[in-house]
């Protein structure tokens, strides 16, 4: 094994992936990536919504939940790879990709890298809440930030207790994570390459300042597959608000 392939399988052990309910006949496993700061948590409660059908699997990085303590990743490139390793098996079977804000980045990048390796294309690729990868970043590079500047941009987002954001203590423990997540979205260099051929709906709140409809209709431009733009009331975390009506676009699309 080279020294580069011994990195990534290294850190392949360092992502999991959570099942919140197995089910081991499904006709499609929904491959679910948070945003920053997130872990599979936020997936938890998906599977009541998506149907007896469709398992959704949620990848766990390093640095949160059951992982924390790990060292986070820092670049797409390296994590993209981690995942494949990781999931293993599973992508010789159907499968789709969810991606939320920074997740939407990777979901992408992952969906690239199956493509230029020539495996199994997902069936689907759900990207929210977050600007077409190959736009200018409107936002600053928050992963240089000193840390209360850094959690000025986090409040800015939303999403965030404010309770949590004024907890020194516990925003020590959080900071290295969130920084090396903002430094995944500040350091992905849009490299133009051959286009997906499978279909990808773009998903985000109509109030969102973080990706606007422009932003999120610029997705057409990666794919030869049909695209979708769905819009929900809020802003960037409508999809907490709007959980089983997200979930039943999710389902109509994999069912279409």
């Amino acid at each position: 094994m080279t020294a580069g392939a011994d990195a990534v399988a290294g850190a392949a052990r360092e992502v999991g992936l959570v099942r919140p309910r197995p089910l081991p006949g499904a006709a499609l496993r929904l491959v679910c990536f948070p945003y920053a700061g997130g872990g599979a948590s936020v997936f938890a409660s998906w599977p009541a919504g998506t149907g007896p059908d469709i398992e959704v699997c949620a990848v766990q990085l390093p640095g949160r939940e059951a992982r924390f303590g790990q060292r986070p990743f820092q670049d797409v490139r390296t994590l993209v790879s981690a995942v494949e390793a990781s999931l293993g098996g599973l992508l010789d079977e159907p499968f789709a990709l969810f991606g939320h804000s920074m997740g939407a980045l990777v979901a992408f990048e992952f969906a690239r890298r199956l493509a230029a390796r020539r495996r199994r294309a997902p069936a689907h690729l759900f990207v929210s809440a977050r600007p077409a990868p190959h736009l200018p970043r409107p936002w600053p590079r928050a992963h240089l930030l000193p840390d209360d500047q850094l959690i000025d941009r986090v409040r800015q987002i939303g999403g965030t207790p404010e309770q949590v954001l004024a907890d020194a203590r516990l925003m020590r423990l959080v900071l290295p994570v969130l920084r090396a997540d903002f430094a995944v979205n500040d350091g992905h260099v849009h490299r133009p390459g051959p286009l997906l051929d499978c279909p990808v709906t773009a998903l985000g709140g109509r109030d969102d300042p973080e990706a606007s409809p422009r932003a999120l209709t610029a997705w057409q431009r990666h794919t030869t597959g049909p695209f979708r733009l769905r819009l929900f009331d809020g802003g960037h975390f409508y999809l907490r608000e709007h959980r089983d009506e997200l979930l039943r676009v999710v389902r109509e699309s994999l069912a279409g």
